[in-house]
């Protein structure tokens, strides 16, 4: 363990990960709206200089929380990595102090929920019993947040998408863990079991619908948010429901994952009411 490294690493790789993001919202407002779930949308990006450098600044994320999480604890690698949704809105070019302070509660209630929570256990092989529910939950929160999405407009279909983005990107977290386990038996373990195939397919389809996120609202901040705080929550949610995993108890921690979780819950409804209106100003300023 080495924490001049560590933590160093996670928050480098925080700061890619939210300059990915908002080079990938300027690259969505550059081409022509598509619905939801249209494979189109990610041809037209590949075409925009700004979204594959994007894709650039996203591996070098990678690897700076590989080198985090490989020099240090999760338990502190992971909420530094929350921090990408602070520079997310810095690097979008949103300076407005108050979805700054809407991503500054976001940021801090989920990184206190993340170590307050301190999920533990041992993952499991999901029987199809718990698959069945977790597919059908799953299909019909998509099912839900396409149909608003579809015919509501503007900032609501921003965070009808994002919500679905970062519900399969939660549950892609949670088989990935699946997947890894049977990885460690060997490569032929893992391929002859169906979480791998579960997330190559989830995974994908919830990077698509954060292109739609993205493209759906000119503010960043309210769509990123959504995602990056479902992503880890979710996550967590699937481990205790199917893997065995649970929260740390007592009348302490319960009260601390209360408290971080009414912080998430404040920021995300700072950033859905105050980020579009920044933005509409700030497009009135430079027309």
């Amino acid at each position: 363990m080495n924490l001049l490294v560590a933590v160093p690493a996670a928050v480098g790789g925080a700061a890619f990960f939210g300059l990915t993001s908002a080079l990938q919202h300027r690259a969505t407002q550059q081409v022509r709206q598509r619905d939801a779930l249209q494979p189109g949308l990610l041809v037209d990006l590949a075409q925009q200089r700004v979204w594959l450098l994007s894709l650039v600044a996203n591996a070098f994320g990678v690897i700076l929380q590989w080198v985090a999480l490989t020099t240090g604890p999760l338990v502190l690698v992971q909420p530094l990595l929350v921090t990408g949704l602070l520079f997310g809105v810095l690097f979008s070019g949103s300076f407005d102090r108050v979805v700054l302070l809407g991503a500054g509660l976001c940021v801090a209630g989920l990184a206190a929920f993340l170590l307050v929570a301190q999920p533990t256990g041992d993952s499991q092989e999901m029987t199809l019993g718990a698959v069945l529910p977790l597919a059908i939950g799953l299909a019909a929160i998509l099912a839900i947040c396409l149909a608003v999405a579809a015919h509501r407009p503007g900032n609501t279909r921003a965070l009808a998408l994002a919500v679905a983005a970062g519900v399969l990107y939660g549950v892609s977290a949670g088989l990935a863990k699946l997947a890894a386990e049977e990885l460690s038996q060997g490569i032929l373990v893992m391929l002859t079991h169906w979480p791998i195939y579960a997330v190559a397919v989830c995974g994908p389809v919830g990077f698509l619908l954060s292109q739609n996120a993205f493209q759906a609202e000119r503010a960043l901040a309210p769509a990123l948010a959504v995602i990056t705080i479902l992503d880890p929550l979710v996550g967590i949610g699937i481990g205790i429901m199917w893997l065995g995993e649970a929260l740390r108890s007592g009348p302490g921690p319960i009260v601390g994952q209360v408290l971080a979780l009414a912080a998430l819950s404040g920021g995300v409804f700072v950033l859905s009411r105050r980020a579009p209106q920044a933005a509409a100003k700030e497009a009135e300023c430079q027309r």
